[in-house]
């Protein structure tokens, strides 16, 4: 596959030099290196290789990614080497997509504080889920999920959701039986919103008390207890958006979802159409319009100053250390194994053992022009120092 004619990398090479020097003391060491890793993703800067086909004799230099988990060049190994490692952990059962979304209130604090809120979304979303399903008026059941942190609306706002892919059913109380959910039926999303809500608020108000939530700007005044309340008592009366899609048909179908949803960035690559001095144009999804029935009337196309596009897209760096896929119930990593052995024996499924050789692996580098493997034959240093360090 060749190369975008257009790239996130092209438009921070061009002009994030300026940019970085005008917001010297207002972006974050994370947000530097960040932009410092697209830049240098796969040139000189990182070194590499030469390539060697021995089929037609061709040469080819195939320069390093910075494999920086921001990068939109590089997650598509990265999504590939998770689902490789998903397979074993599907069941024969329908599964479920539900979103968890924050109110904007709380998005714009969630972006001073995003290990903190962030967290306790992936927390309190979990736990209405399992605390819904072990009731007995609607499950009855333990279940499992797969949550998702995406932080992004399709114009690059800050937007922070969870994805949630959920098997429709979980073990019984005994640990012996399937408690499968109604066809077509997770669970009610009005009960899931009420709830969320409600525990969400809870957590947040702990992590205030807790002196764990920092506020600047226009939110300063939130520091003090009795503004702080004031400010929640709306957010108890709204609706939370909390919603459930139709199952998928398969768990092929759950593999192709998590493909374009685990390891997905705030924008890709494919979705850039122009860039110049003037700005930056990209394809965006309206989800207020309505839309016909292909949808067409919802995809639009916006252009940003390439300040305000670079601003953005910086928006959604996570800190440090944050996970944002995380498994629970029956799927979280501690007990992950011994639960589903005890679901597909609940389930009667049958677990194939591979039989004779493995299968061979296929080659890292393949030769564009005749589709031979290509050997490694040379290294490239890299030019200038790590990407860790702080750029200059």
């Amino acid at each position: 596959m060749g190369r975008p004619a257009l790239e996130v990398a092209d438009i921070f090479r061009i002009h994030g030099p300026a940019w970085r020097a005008s917001q010297r003391g207002h972006l974050s060491l994370g947000q530097l290196k960040v932009m410092s890793a697209i830049e240098q993703c796969r040139s000189a800067a990182l070194g590499g290789h030469v390539l060697h086909c021995n089929g037609c004799g061709t040469d080819q230099v195939s320069y390093n990614s910075c494999r920086n988990r921001h990068c939109p060049k590089c997650q598509s190994n990265a999504a590939q080497r998770w689902l490789d490692a998903r397979q074993d952990d599907l069941l024969p059962v329908e599964y479920y997509h539900v979103v968890f979304t924050l109110p904007a209130p709380i998005s714009d604090i969630a972006y001073q504080n995003k290990a903190a809120i962030y967290g306790l979304l992936f927390d309190m979303a979990a736990e209405v889920l399992q605390v819904i399903a072990a009731d007995a008026k609607h499950l009855g059941a333990r279940i499992g999920a797969t949550l998702v942190l995406h932080t992004w609306g399709s114009a690059l706002t800050h937007h922070p959701h969870v994805h949630g892919i959920v098997p429709g059913g979980g073990l019984a109380p005994d640990g012996k039986s399937w408690v499968a959910c109604r066809p077509g039926f997770f669970l009610p999303v009005r009960v899931l919103s009420r709830l969320f809500r409600r525990r969400f608020l809870e957590g947040l108000e702990q992590l205030h008390r807790a002196a764990q939530l920092q506020f600047f700007g226009e939110h300063a005044a939130l520091q003090d207890a009795k503004a702080f309340a004031d400010w929640l008592a709306p957010m108890r009366r709204c609706e939370w958006v909390v919603y459930a899609k139709r199952p998928f048909a398969g768990p092929q179908a759950v593999l192709a979802y998590l493909s374009r949803y685990t390891h997905r960035v705030a924008i890709s690559n494919s979705r850039l159409v122009a860039a110049d001095a003037g700005g930056v144009t990209f394809r965006w999804k309206d989800y207020r319009a309505k839309g016909d029935a292909r949808g067409r009337v919802r995809h639009k196309t916006m252009t940003l100053a390439p300040q305000e596009f670079m601003r953005r897209f910086l928006l959604h760096v996570l800190p440090g250390g944050f996970h944002r896929i995380r498994h629970y119930g029956l799927l979280a990593n501690g007990n992950r194994r011994d639960c589903l052995a005890l679901a597909r024996t609940a389930l009667q499924a049958k677990v194939e053992v591979p039989t004779g050789e493995p299968a061979a692996r296929a080659p890292a580098f393949v030769c564009r022009h005749c589709g031979q493997p290509m050997l490694i034959v040379e290294f490239v240093p890299r030019e200038r120092a790590s990407i860790r360090a702080p750029p200059s």
